[in-house]
């Protein structure tokens, strides 16, 4: 499969499409990276098969100092709206929660940041992208702000004890993810260094590079599959993207 057309919305210059990107265009997506800031989003979302919105330092309704928000909150809506699949990270999962009908609020039991689980809820088992995941798959959380209230429609995926809503979806091919899949070791070291106050919140060694190559290691296992079956989601007729169907990898 070659040439599906993917739109990653990157709200932050600290956080570009890293793996995640490099799994998409393995998987046969032809990736087009905006950066809202800098860039205009385009009109049209039903030009693209799938779209991705990445995580980022501000809050979800940082307007005043981030006026783009309100333009990739209006995407969100319109692909929703559209049925175009999405994969939202962190940021983009709060931004995806927001214009569904959901709360977004400072986290109630502080930031989350560092390694760690997340547990998969049984209603999972017959998501097409989630199915196959692990039970309790490796995730890195780097966020001060939550999903405190799931949008009406929305079906929670899988959970942490911090953060309850950690993976939805809304409708039937739109993924809220409250963590990050994307990164690099080199990208969770420099967030680590422009944010020490959060950094200090994860466990003692959690956030040291060899500890961070391991994890990422072990990200790719879960997480690399999950693009590629997002690939294989929004290449896939609308018909098709239904729970009970599993999108093989080949």
């Amino acid at each position: 499969m070659g040439g599906v057309p993917i739109l990653v919305v990157q709200p932050s210059k600290f956080d570009p499409p890293g793996r995640l990107g490099e799994w998409l265009r393995e998987a046969g997506a032809d990736v087009d990276v905006v950066l809202p800031a800098d860039q205009s989003l385009p009109d049209d979302v039903e030009a693209y098969r799938g779209v991705v919105v990445l995580g980022g330092e501000m809050g979800a309704f940082d307007d005043s100092e981030h006026p783009w928000l309100a333009d990739v909150r209006s995407l969100l809506s319109r692909a929703v709206t559209a049925e175009v699949p999405v994969l939202a990270i962190c940021l983009g999962a709060q931004l995806l929660a927001a214009v569904t009908g959901g709360q977004v609020r400072a986290a109630r039991k502080g930031p989350e940041v560092g390694p760690g689980l997340v547990a998969k809820r049984d209603v999972a088992a017959d998501d097409p992208l989630l199915g196959p995941v692990p039970l309790t798959p490796d995730v890195l959380q780097f966020h001060v702000d939550e999903i405190a209230v799931l949008p009406p429609s929305a079906q929670l995926l899988a959970s942490s004890p911090k953060s309850e809503n950690q993976v939805f979806r809304v409708g039937s091919c739109a993924y809220g993810l409250q963590f990050h899949i994307e990164t690099t070791t080199e990208t969770v070291l420099e967030w680590s260094r422009l944010r020490p106050e959060l950094a200090d919140a994860a466990r003692p060694g959690s956030l040291e590079p060899e500890r961070l190559d391991e994890v990422h290691d072990d990200l790719a296992e879960t997480w690399q599959p999950v693009a590629e079956r997002f690939v294989r989601f929004a290449a896939a007729p609308p018909e098709e993207r239904t729970p009970r169907r599993f999108l093989p990898l080949a």
